[in-house]
C-alpha cells in the first residue's frame, strides 16, 4: 500500500490500514510531527474505541477497550534510552496478547519487535499532504 493523502481522508485510511493486512501489530515510523499519533488516534477510533486517543509519551503504552472487547494498545518509546525499559515493563506480553498493538518510535525497540507485524511508513509531503507506506 502507497497512498497520498489529505488529513480529511484520515478516516478511509485508517480504515483501509485495518482491512488491508491481518497482522494486529503496527509499528509508525515516520519524524516528528508526521503524522504517527493523528494517525493512531484515527486507527483507534475506527475500532470503536469511545475513550478518546492520546499519545502515551510519558506512560510509555495507553490501553484502550473497544465497544466490542477488543483491547488496543498504543505505545510510544520516543523517551526510551535502552530497550531493557521495555522489555521490564513486560512488551513481549503485550505482543503475544493477540490484541491490537499500534507503537510509534519502534526503531527504539528494534530486537524486541516480533517478526509478524505491518510497518507504516510516514512522510511529509511540501503540500501538506502525507504519503503512507505499509510493508
Amino acid at each position: 500500500m502507497n497512498l497520498n493523502y489529505h488529513l480529511a481522508q484520515l478516516p478511509e485510511i485508517a480504515q483501509q490500514l485495518l482491512q488491508n493486512h491481518s497482522q494486529k501489530i503496527f509499528l509508525f515510523y515516520g519524524a516528528m510531527g508526521a503524522g504517527k499519533t493523528t494517525l493512531i488516534k484515527e486507527l483507534v477510533k475506527q475500532l470503536k474505541v469511545e475513550d478518546v486517543a492520546s499519545s502515551p509519551t510519558f506512560s510509555l503504552v495507553n490501553e484502550y477497550h473497544s465497544v466490542n472487547g477488543e483491547i488496543i494498545y498504543h505505545f510510544d518509546f520516543y523517551r526510551i534510552e535502552q530497550e531493557e525499559e521495555a522489555y521490564d515493563m513486560g512488551i513481549e506480553e503485550y505482543f503475544d496478547s493477540n490484541a491490537w498493538c499500534f507503537v510509534e518510535w519502534p526503531e527504539k525497540v528494534e530486537n524486541l519487535l516480533p517478526l509478524e507485524t505491518v510497518s507504516v511508513i510516514i512522510t511529509t509531503n511540501n503540500d501538506g499532504t502525507r504519503n503512507i507506506q505499509t510493508q
